[in-house]
């Protein structure tokens, strides 16, 4: 006699949660964080804290320490144990220090974000996606908000690097974002307080840059990423909260010297000597003379030493000013 397929009982299978995220982290790339420290451990908690809500599960997260004044392993491991921690002997700057840890990650994708930053949810989902999306993909950002200015954009892309006076423009910067940003699209730099590249095309281009220390190093790498035949693309999905300057100040004579030293680099490396010539022209006749009359008129006598110096160590002249 035939079985009525109403006799047929199904059977339950329950599948414990923490199966189902191995399971999911599983069929999902990893993704290695990596950040980078300096005498601001307070930031970098903060960050880790943000990165323990987020709900991508498959992601290591490396901290760098970039031989701060004060060791800061007992505070961030006692807080955050799950963290891959590199201790480093010498302050090697922003893509020195990054690159300790590209040696050490075991992601498909890395991702570079500033210890002053904090995640949103969705973010690590829709950077990934963008390389589902753009086959020709070789780095993105997400959109960046100003932490403390809330729904206040920080960066919507960047323009390209103009030839007369070696900077570039942030798309949308200080304005309120009503979503006229909202597109995903090519740009020319990825910011580099927030950047996702595939490991298999670090490995094909190279590392970061360690010549400019500090500054200019995520423009150069991207352009070395455009060299290979890759695009740079800004990510609307997803969202950063950035602090801005938590470990130089915004008003470093520091950051003055790196930014002037690497603007003038950056020409060299990646113009045509044409365009590197009308630079020099414009960097002799307009920049030099306009810093130095503004700082002098402000009384900013270390920023002016710092100006010409920075200036200087592009002819030879290769006095270093270090954080350290």
């Amino acid at each position: 006699m035939p079985i009525k397929s109403s006799s047929i009982h199904p059977i339950l299978l329950i599948v414990p949660a923490k199966i189902l995220n191995v399971v999911k982290t599983n069929i999902q790339p990893r993704v290695s964080i990596i950040t980078i420290n300096y005498n601001a451990v307070e930031a970098t908690l903060d960050l880790l804290d943000s990165l323990s809500e987020i709900s991508y599960p498959a992601i290591e997260i490396i901290v760098v320490d970039n031989a701060s004044k004060v060791n800061p392993k007992d505070i961030l491991l006692k807080k955050h144990p799950e963290i891959n921690l590199i201790l480093s002997d010498n302050n090697l700057g922003f893509a020195g220090g990054n690159n300790l840890a590209i040696e050490k990650a075991e992601g498909e994708y890395l991702l570079f974000v500033n210890n002053d930053a904090v995640l949103t949810k969705g973010c690590i989902e829709a950077l990934i996606d963008t390389f589902n999306q753009k086959p020709d993909a070789g780095m993105v950002s997400p959109k960046f908000h100003f932490y403390n200015q809330p729904g206040i954009i920080e960066y919507a892309g960047y323009s390209d690097i103009n030839s007369f006076t070696g900077r570039n423009v942030t798309i949308g910067s200080g304005i309120k974002d009503s979503g006229q940003f909202d597109t995903i699209g090519e740009t020319h730099f990825c910011h580099g307080g927030g950047m996702m590249i595939p490991k298999k095309i670090v490995d094909e281009v190279g590392p970061m840059p360690e010549e400019y220390f500090l500054y200019y190093e995520e423009f150069d790498w991207c352009e070395q990423i455009k060299k290979a035949g890759y695009k740079i693309y800004y990510q609307p999905k997803a969202l950063i909260r950035h602090k801005v300057s938590v470990s130089i100040g915004n008003d470093s004579p520091l950051k003055t010297y790196y930014l002037t030293r690497n603007r003038i680099l950056f020409m060299r490396r990646n113009k045509s000597w044409e365009k590197y010539f009308i630079f020099l022209i414009f960097l002799f006749c307009i920049t030099i003379p306009k810093n130095c009359i503004v700082l002098l008129a402000q009384r900013k006598f270390k920023h002016l030493n710092v100006f010409l110096a920075a200036v200087l160590w592009n002819f030879g002249f290769k006095k270093e000013m270090k954080l350290n």
